[in-house]
């Protein structure tokens, strides 16, 4: 799939058949764990990346981040090649697995961050201050990462991430290990990067967060984009069923469909999205009215399914597809 079209001043995070192959055992046999990955990501944008376990999100990511060597393809960061240490002075990065050092307390852990970046001792303290505010660990700050559970871990690494002020911020599963309020909470704080003009691409496992915060979503599948829109452009107009609400006497009509609820001579009925105008018309014939007709949309997670589905056949090559 070619990536979308985009003026280069727009385009923070290019990757152009970007490719890893890995290779294992005595034999060294080739899996492949990345596939001709293309794709833009403009400035501005709130980017989702999902994928099942072993599509190779994570793989992308590191790739990215100058963590894995890409073996074809090419990647860009904020204009520069992704390989350049330059291209990572305005990224903030939270890894799947980070490693933090249990013996430091989160305002130590954060100073030693802002250190590696370069930043003055009172221009650090003074973002550690704001960054533990907004992940809401300014209580926490002088406590050891060792007695922090794993959201708190979680949302000071969110602020690790932050604590250079970056133009990009890649996550790669934010969300993981928070419960809903933390979601809420990180939810929010992209949002609000958003609004000041910053750019997030970050992986996710809970598609109803992406649904809810992306402006677009790249599908990966066995190593391969497989789709790549907005929402509302991957799941289209696919409905689920369809609900319909009917008024009727006749209490010894054939009803179709699964009765949902039934209130005296009112009834709501579920149908197949393709046996919906039957249902009506033997509603009608019985001499029932109808009341309302709701299509329940499909959600990412149905296009997800189908694509994995649709990937299956060719994905015995891929590094842990499916697995």
């Amino acid at each position: 799939m070619s990536p979308a079209s985009s003026s280069p001043a727009e385009v923070v995070l290019r990757c152009e058949g970007l490719g890893k192959v890995y290779r294992s055992g005595f034999f060294r046999i080739p899996y492949v764990g990345l596939e001709d990955l293309s794709l833009d990501v403009r400035r501005g944008e709130i980017f989702g990346f999902i994928g099942p376990n072993g599509a190779g999100k994570t793989t992308t990511i590191k790739c990215l981040m100058g963590l894995q060597a890409a073996t074809s393809g090419r990647a860009e960061l904020l204009g520069k090649d992704h390989r350049d240490p330059e291209s990572k002075r305005g990224v903030g990065f939270l890894p799947e697995r980070p490693y933090f050092y249990e013996h430091l307390t989160a305002r130590e852990f954060l100073h030693f961050y802002g250190s590696l970046f370069g930043l003055p001792k009172a221009v650090r303290a003074a973002r550690i201050d704001e960054l533990l505010a907004r992940v809401q660990l300014e209580r926490f700050a002088d406590v050891p990462l060792r007695a922090y559970s794993k959201g708190m871990l979680q949302r000071a690494g969110v602020a690790q991430a932050l604590i250079n002020d970056p133009e990009l911020l890649v996550l790669d599963e934010p969300m993981s290990g928070l419960d809903p309020m933390g979601r809420l909470l990180i939810r929010d704080l992209i949002f609000e990067e958003r609004r000041r003009g910053r750019t997030v691409f970050f992986s996710s496992h809970i598609l109803a967060d992406v649904e809810l915060i992306c402006d677009r979503v790249a599908i990966l599948v066995g190593g391969r984009l497989r789709g790549l829109g907005t929402v509302r452009e991957l799941v289209g107009d696919r409905v689920k069923h369809v609900d319909i609400a009917t008024r009727i006497t006749n209490t010894n009509a054939a009803l179709p469909g699964e009765v949902i609820r039934r209130d005296g001579d009112a009834v709501i009925l579920r149908v197949g999205p393709d046996d919906a105008d039957g249902a009506i018309d033997t509603l009608r014939a019985a001499g029932g009215s109808i009341l309302s007709v709701t299509p329940a949309r499909e959600h990412l997670e149905s296009v997800l399914l189908d694509e994995v589905q649709r990937a299956a056949p060719i994905n015995q090559k891929h590094l842990g597809v499916l697995a």
